[in-house]
């Protein structure tokens, strides 16, 4: 079985891990969505529907692997069960969900850690309709990319920054230990075991661009002692020299650095234009191998020259601010690259899309590309399109919905 291997961005995928969205969204509420970190309550039918199309554009190019199958054919295995089960009951110590745990059959024990276990209600509970999760149900897990990072041949676990989002680590930390289709040469860093409240790191903010050349969001999920350690990491083991630091404004609205940039082909990224360009721009550090301190650049374009990587921009939502905010929102930053130049992102950011076609994309809709009444040439730069109306409403793009497992080096 391959190892896993991610040394850029944009480099011809091979493997990717999603994760199709199921009952576990049904537990967001008009009144708990901010607890579990949603703007908006998603409607699931839809929002299968558009994830399916999305992942059918992924297969076209890639072998697609689903978190819920991955995890089902390992714990059959009483090794991963028993690893599963002890983790969740440390955090859950209770009798009566280590029994209901230890009988389940594989499926339906993968369903539960996914869709979350409801505990058992009391008397004034019951009276009052009021019933908790034991499990906390996982409606961010289709968003892969936080959870599980690949640099190089290493597999990283991410520390999620909220605790509603623990079993997460969980679950990839199983395949990533476990699964054969994620072998690895090592979890270099593992969030599921980071007790330290100033540690937190997300893959949103996690962009490996050359084997060499690392670029990091310090951001509300990602904290600066975690960034430093994993560069400390990714020096050791990964063969990183350069580590470009954007440092991320406290909003709303770009809780991750793909969320404002990602890169499209080998000299061009879309960005949010405010936070790169003119007067409001974020701060970019420098860190260096085996140098003491980091250098703060004039802007990342000029960090990124300095590391010998040009990259031009594609401005997110044109040149009209309002039209900048609104697109910006819709994720239309967070591209997903799955070769040199052919890009997947949602349909709806349409002066997005104009920007791309000016700068020599083809716009395939996804369904023409699946019918297979349009094609996109090698070589040649394309962007596929899928309807997300309903994913998007869960705060992020199809850079956020793919934890790519293997790419070819560039």
């Amino acid at each position: 079985m391959a190892h896993v291997r991610v040394t850029s961005e944009i480099g011809p995928l091979r493997a990717v891990l999603v994760h199709t969205p199921g009952p576990e969204l049904l537990a967001v509420t008009p009144g708990n969505r901010e607890d579990y970190l949603y703007d908006d309550i998603i409607d699931l039918e839809l929002a299968q529907r558009e994830h399916r199309r999305f992942v059918a554009v992924l297969e076209h190019f890639a072998q697609v692997h689903e978190v819920r199958a991955l995890l089902t054919e390992l714990v059959a295995r009483a090794d991963v069960r028993e690893f599963l089960v002890t983790r969740a009951l440390e955090v859950v110590p209770s009798d009566a969900l280590a029994k209901q745990l230890a009988e389940l059959p594989a499926a339906a024990l993968v369903s539960l850690m996914v869709e979350g276990a409801l505990e058992e209600a009391g008397p004034i509970a019951r009276a009052l309709n009021e019933s908790g999760y034991a499990l906390p149900p996982l409606p961010n897990l289709f968003f892969t990319r936080d959870v599980g990072i690949v640099i190089g041949e290493h597999s990283i676990i991410g520390s999620m920054r909220y605790g509603v989002r623990w079993t997460e680590e969980l679950l990839i930390k199983a395949l990533f230990r476990y699964h054969p289709c994620l072998e690895n040469a090592g979890i270099l860093y593992d969030g599921s075991e980071e007790k330290r409240n100033n540690y937190t790191l997300e893959g949103g903010d996690v962009h490996p661009i050359r084997p060499d050349l690392l670029l990091l969001g310090f951001s509300e999920r990602s904290s600066p002692a975690a960034l430093d350690h994993l560069c400390d990491l990714v020096f050791e083991h990964c063969g990183v020299r350069d580590v470009i630091v954007v440092v991320m404004p406290a909003e709303r609205t770009a809780i991750h650095l793909d969320m404002i940039f990602t890169q499209l082909d080998r000299e061009l990224c879309c960005v949010y234009p405010p936070h790169f360009v003119g007067p409001e721009r974020l701060a970019v550090l420098h860190r260096r191998k085996k140098s003491k301190g980091v250098k703060e650049m004039p802007n990342f374009f000029a960090a990124m020259q300095a590391v010998d990587q040009p990259l031009e921009p594609v401005f997110c939502g044109g040149t009209a601010r309002s039209v900048q905010e609104r697109e910006q929102w819709s994720s239309a930053c967070n591209f997903f690259a799955v070769r040199p130049g052919t890009v997947v992102t949602y349909a709806r950011n349409e002066a997005t899309l104009v920007e791309l076609d000016h700068a020599g994309f083809t716009l395939v809709a996804a369904t023409n590309l699946l019918a297979g009444q349009e094609t996109l040439a090698d070589g040649a730069r394309g962007v596929v399109t899928i309807e997300g109306s309903e994913l998007v409403r869960g705060g992020g793009g199809p850079r956020c919905m793919t934890l790519p497992l293997r790419r070819d080096d560039l």
